[in-house]
């Protein structure tokens, strides 16, 4: 069970790490096409970042979900875990390398990329085999995740003005036009 699992995980992360490196292309490939704004990068601000981690995440996690033979009960929970620890770990790492160097450096911003699926993955791998329930349950996790989405939507097109969601070459916010 836990080879599988395992497998399960490793699988992610490259599916992640591939559709996640595309969709930070997809929106410029298509022309600025409103269909791909809402799970592609529109810009180059961390949020827009945050977004390519997530959206795959979340895509795999339906595969796994109605494909895999092992259904753990704590399925989503741990897929919430799992997404918040990648997704967060984005900002995270760019904020205290660029706060330390004063500078930011594409190569390590990719990187970031990767280290942030890698320990989504990493932690969900852990949780998955866990016996222990989840303080919020199966619906809730889902739920939540939803909204998670959602909300990556929604601040596609309504970003507040704040450096998180600034494009740090144009200075823009959100869609350019």
């Amino acid at each position: 069970m836990r080879n599988s699992s395992r497998l399960w995980q490793l699988a992610g992360f490259i599916f992640t790490s591939v559709f996640g490196t595309l969709l930070h292309f997809a929106y410029d490939w298509s022309g600025g096409s409103l269909f791909f704004a809402p799970f592609s990068a529109v810009n180059e601000s961390i949020f827009e970042h945050m977004k390519l981690l997530f959206f795959p995440m979340f895509v795999f996690s339906f595969i796994q979900n109605n494909f895999s033979k092992e259904k753990p009960k704590n399925f989503w929970c741990v897929k919430l875990k799992g997404s918040f620890v990648g997704f967060t770990l984005i900002p995270l790492l760019y904020y205290t390398y660029t706060g330390i160097l004063g500078t930011s450096a594409d190569w390590f911003n990719i990187t970031i990329f990767f280290i942030a699926s890698a320990a989504a993955y990493i932690t969900e791998a852990k949780k998955l085999n866990h016996t222990k329930p989840c303080i919020i349950s199966e619906t809730a996790s889902f739920i939540i995740l939803c909204i998670i989405g959602l909300s990556f939507i929604i601040l596609t097109f309504c970003p507040p003005h704040i450096p998180l969601f600034q494009d740090p070459q144009s200075l823009t916010f959100g869609i350019i036009k």
